[in-house]
């Protein structure tokens, strides 16, 4: 069974034909978010409709069609749209955006609990913009909404759960709109999407060769956390992408009641089948391979991300030298948006190398942070972790990974574990699959990576310290 999976991500959008095991035929096509001023992130949502149209277009070609399409995408970021010409009213909002910052922290002292990373302050900040009276017929969407919109021709204004409960709106059980939030926001109930299963078909892919049904939507680091087989309760994945995830499966119940722990994770949706909703903790990195980026495009230590491998390979150490990858704060555990990236340890004899095998070990680091805090919280030990996105391509990051979790590493067998997670809930949706069971005993990493020596994390906890609270009016949001 060949499923079309779109994968939209923050500054990339990947089609791909899969059967849920490997990958067919692949598109790609960069796609970076505008950053005007720091802090803000924004993008193109009729670009974006048109790069997920033709990339998709181009690979159900290829392939002579395809049995299903399913969707999957970056998580809180917003889109507002005209619900008779479908044009957006204005850019989109990222889910890195922080301009709604103030207004979290205004929210917050009236007792409701919003983060910018959230898409819903985004959504208010648009309809301030472009409805002020709210009298505009309006569409809101996250990403994966946005791209059922425009793959059906604007037939499905839908949305699943896992997307829904990134938006800051959705009710504790996850199972529909708060009122209460929503009214709170000034948010008109008719702009919000219908919220579907996760699995089922939801729509018909009408903009595309031969109107394949779309039959799955999941945001990108459930997506992620199905592609791996962590289907059982207790298993645990890795994505390194702009972003780096956590994400650990917990099954039925809600893992934590709280919207986000002591230790800084948070309970996700992980899926909706039959209207049955299954949960799962997450641990967020703002930056990982983000890092990468402002290695190559800002900084020029290196000529693009192939030959970072080597060039921090051909030291043993950083030679004292610790980085603190907080381009944009830090996310789990400490929450502190007033945190800035720093470089620690730099003397005469720093080389680049040196700095970019900093860099490295200080995204290890961060997920090492992120490791001990879902452990806390989900009651699981974690002594294997299946790892994807595009560091996990890095044999030198691999090997510092282990080395600094302390635990064994297994590849996923494709770059992106996301394409394989969406395929399985639209093959789920047409029979494909028999039982979670057989999604779970279908694992098969690309390579495992055993840790080879014990890293001392003291230094590392202190150049933490010292990097944060740079700007102390962003770190005491509360979130």
């Amino acid at each position: 069974m060949n499923i079309c999976v779109i994968d939209v991500g923050t500054s990339s959008i990947r089609s791909a034909v899969t059967d849920g095991h490997r990958v067919i035929c692949f598109r790609q096509q960069r796609t970076p978010p505008d950053i005007p001023d720091p802090g803000l992130v924004e993008f193109d949502a009729s670009e974006m409709a048109g790069v997920i149209l033709q990339t998709a277009t181009e690979v159900v070609a290829e392939v002579g069609g395809v049995d299903a399409v399913a969707v999957t995408n970056q998580r809180g970021s917003a889109v507002v749209w005209d619900r008779r010409t479908g044009e957006p009213v204005g850019p989109a909002l990222g889910w890195q955006d922080l301009r709604t910052v103030g207004e979290c922290l205004a929210w917050q002292a009236k007792g409701l609990h919003l983060v910018p990373n959230e898409s819903a302050t985004k959504l208010v900040y648009l309809l301030d913009h472009c409805d002020p009276d709210r009298r505009r017929d309006l569409c809101f969407g996250t990403v994966d909404t946005w791209a059922v919109w425009c793959l059906s021709q604007g037939a499905s204004h839908v949305v699943d759960p896992s997307n829904a409960a990134m938006s800051g709106m959705l009710s504790e059980d996850g199972s529909r709109w708060s009122d209460e939030i929503v009214g709170r926001l000034g948010v008109p109930h008719r702009c919000l999407p219908e919220i579907v299963d996760s699995t089922g078909i939801v729509g018909t892919a009408t903009a595309l060769p031969g109107a394949p049904p779309i039959a799955g939507i999941i945001g990108d680091q459930q997506s992620s956390l199905i592609g791996q087989r962590c289907v059982v309760e207790g298993q645990a994945k890795l994505t390194f992408g702009t972003g780096a995830f956590l994400d650990v499966y917990t099954g039925a119940d809600r893992p934590i009641s709280e919207k986000r722990s002591d230790r800084g994770t948070f309970p996700i949706v992980a899926w909706q089948e039959d209207g049955a909703i299954v949960w799962g903790v997450e641990a967020m990195m703002i930056a990982a391979g983000s890092n990468m980026s402002w290695l190559i495009d800002d900084v020029g230590l290196l000529a693009d991300a192939s030959e970072s491998a080597e060039v921090a390979g051909s030291v043993a150490d950083t030679g004292g030298v610790v980085y603190v990858p907080a381009l944009y704060g830090l996310g789990t555990p400490h929450w502190d948006f007033g945190a800035r990236a720093a470089l620690f340890g730099i003397t005469g004899g720093t080389t680049a190398a040196h700095i970019v095998r900093a860099v490295f070990e200080g995204v290890a680091q961060r997920a090492a942070d992120l490791v001990e805090a879902a452990e806390d919280d989900s009651g699981y030990r974690l002594d294997r972790l299946r790892v994807d996105g595009g560091m996990s391509q890095n044999p030198a990051f691999t090997q510092i990974l282990a080395d600094t979790l302390g635990r064994t590493v297994e590849l996923c067998p494709v770059p992106e574990g996301t394409a394989l997670g969406a395929a399985v809930l639209a093959g789920r949706a047409l029979g494909q699959w028999s039982s979670w069971q057989e999604v779970a005993d279908s694992w098969s990493p690309r390579a495992v990576v055993e840790p080879e020596f014990a890293v001392d994390r003291e230094r590392w906890r202190d150049a933490v310290q010292r990097a944060s609270r740079w700007y102390p009016e962003l770190t005491d949001l509360g979130l």
